[in-house]
């Protein structure tokens, strides 16, 4: 790690239905302090809110620094550690040759964020009673189930399946 500011980021996402509404819940934490971060969207699928979640909390940052993020979303930690959203991009968006990626503009987003910042992703077993994790979960939940919530503006991406992601 360098000597910028040490974060720690627990996120979720949550969907009522997949697709559905959904919300994601964030937590920052940094030299003592906690910030709780929170939002969610009237139609939009789970995998999207994980991926928001952890672009909320790295966008609230206001300066480069050591993050280690923790998601129970092994869709985010594993195409981030292993390479892969990367390698979509390379590859114009694609998964192979036949198969577009889902959510690029997300991965988009969250890829040049992790250019900014060094950040080390952490997998966490979900619904296990790890604390920040199910409080997480809790912010995404009702966020999820809030009143007037807004439109994804990047939810169905061209050619989505609707009926899995």
């Amino acid at each position: 790690m360098s000597d910028s500011p040490n974060v720690t980021i627990h996120t979720d996402g949550a969907c009522l239905g997949n697709p559905g509404p959904g919300g994601y819940g964030v937590i920052l934490d940094y030299a003592g302090r906690r910030k709780e971060l929170s939002g969610g969207y009237a139609q939009t699928t789970n995998n999207r809110m994980e991926l928001l979640a952890a672009i909320i909390g790295l966008e609230a940052l206001t300066r480069p620094c050591d993050v280690t993020l923790y998601s129970d979303s092994r869709y985010l930690v594993d195409a981030i550690e292993k390479g892969w959203a990367a390698r979509w991009r390379r590859n114009g968006w694609m998964r192979n040759k036949r198969e577009a990626a889902v959510n690029p503009d997300l991965w988009e987003r969250l890829l040049n964020l992790l250019e900014r910042h060094n950040t080390e992703f952490r997998w966490v077993r979900g619904h296990s009673g790890e604390p920040n994790n199910e409080r997480c979960d809790a912010l995404a939940s009702a966020a999820a189930r809030g009143d007037n919530l807004p439109v994804d503006p990047g939810y169905p991406p061209a050619g989505f399946p609707l009926s899995r992601e």
